[in-house]
């Protein structure tokens, strides 16, 4: 076994399994092991346990080193949700891995590759975004990467933790009302677009319509998913936002393979499952749903949307925590819900979910049993 590759871990006689489920190449990320080469060789020649591991893994590339943050992004791996879908035919792509926490990092440098060919986007200059965290993330690494500078406007709703996160960049943060339609002046869209205006050298790569959202998803995550399945991939579970990923991903899917589903998992409140314009509604997991349909969402390629209230999501948001040991954030928790419902239906079927982020960003709402309990959610 070379350096930088994983042995494959013996699957169970279930359906749906790859022949090797978790082997990975060197161009792949793989499973961090924090390990010398003397613990690991030591480790080698252990019984029990230690030594049923099918090989150590490092988290790198032998050979390489990268010439900025930029490049570490994606090549995040996939992990079975063995413990939270015992049949097997669950895998998560694991997004919280890239180097700033989510999966938002991957439409933050396509995009703003976009903007520097058309010329939207000088050097020197500020990139403008409405962003509950995550895309502000990926845009902030992509900013002190190429020297500019960013100004991102925030629903208030959104944690403390990603706030201070954004600030860390170097970003300057606008809190704006959650509650505000879009089209509101005083909305953190509106806000946005009124930043853009008044300064000079400014520009908004607007996630909701901005081509490359879904592109990026279309180069990489499709493209990473389908191979790290050799294939055999029969769903696809993702919460539904901007639409980039859903989009993206499972338009690459689909061609590869029209038998693909692709479930599309939506928050009890949010527009693409609500029945009228009554049901839509504020909500408490965030960076998923919306109150109005995207331009970078093709809802043609959702071959079913899933409703999933919050008090489901944010339980099995923990869950997923405690026993997977994937802290990862609500939406995450919400998309798990749903493919866990899909994949007990569809045993036949690789069912992979998409867990978008980090649940650090979370530490004091989903993770923490006041502000559970605060809101009405049960706490185990």
């Amino acid at each position: 076994m070379h350096a930088g590759q994983c042995g494959p871990h013996p699957a169970p006689d279930s359906v749906a399994r790859t022949a090797e489920p978790n082997t990975i190449t060197a161009t792949l990320k793989t499973t961090v092991v924090h390990a010398s080469l003397a613990s690991r060789d030591m480790a080698a020649s252990l019984p029990g346990a230690l030594n049923s591991r099918a090989g150590w893994c490092t988290r790198y590339t032998p050979g390489v080193i990268y010439e900025n943050v930029i490049d570490v992004i994606g090549r995040t791996p996939l992990v079975r949700l063995s413990r939270i879908h015992p049949p097997g035919n669950l895998v998560a792509k694991v997004e919280y891995l890239n180097p700033g926490g989510s999966i938002k990092e991957r439409i933050a440098v396509t995009m703003i590759d976009r903007a520097e060919q058309l010329g939207l986007l000088e050097p020197g200059g500020t990139i403008v975004e409405p962003t509950s965290g995550n895309t502000g993330v990926g845009l902030a690494i992509v900013a002190a990467v190429r020297g500019y500078k960013v100004i991102f406007t925030v629903p208030d709703k959104v944690s403390k933790e990603k706030q201070d996160l954004l600030r860390s960049y170097g970003a300057t943060v606008v809190i704006t009302p959650t509650e505000l339609l879009p089209e509101d002046p005083e909305s953190y869209y509106g806000v946005a677009r009124r930043i853009v205006a008044k300064t000079p050298g400014a520009y908004s790569p607007n996630q909701y319509t901005n081509p490359a959202n879904p592109e990026a998803h279309y180069l990489t995550t499709g493209p990473e998913i389908w191979d790290q399945t050799d294939g055999r991939i029969g769903a696809l579970v993702v919460g539904i936002g901007t639409g980039g990923t859903v989009t993206g991903a499972g338009r690459y899917l689909k061609e590869m393979n029209p038998e693909i589903l692709v479930i599309g998992a939506d928050p009890e409140g949010s527009i693409f499952t609500a029945l009228s314009e009554d049901q839509v509604h504020q909500y408490d997991v965030e960076g998923v749903g919306e109150d109005f349909w995207p331009e970078t969402l093709d809802p043609g390629i959702v071959d079913e949307y899933v409703m999933v209230p919050d008090a489901e999501a944010l339980a099995m948001t923990r869950r997923v925590a405690r026993e997977e040991g994937l802290l990862a954030g609500g939406s995450s928790g919400m998309a798990v819900s749903a493919a866990v419902d899909f994949a007990d239906h569809e045993p036949d079927r690789l069912t992979v979910v998409i867990l978008p982020d980090s649940g650090r960003g979370y530490l004091s709402k989903v993770f923490n049993d006041d502000w559970m309990r605060e809101h009405g959610y049960e706490v185990d």
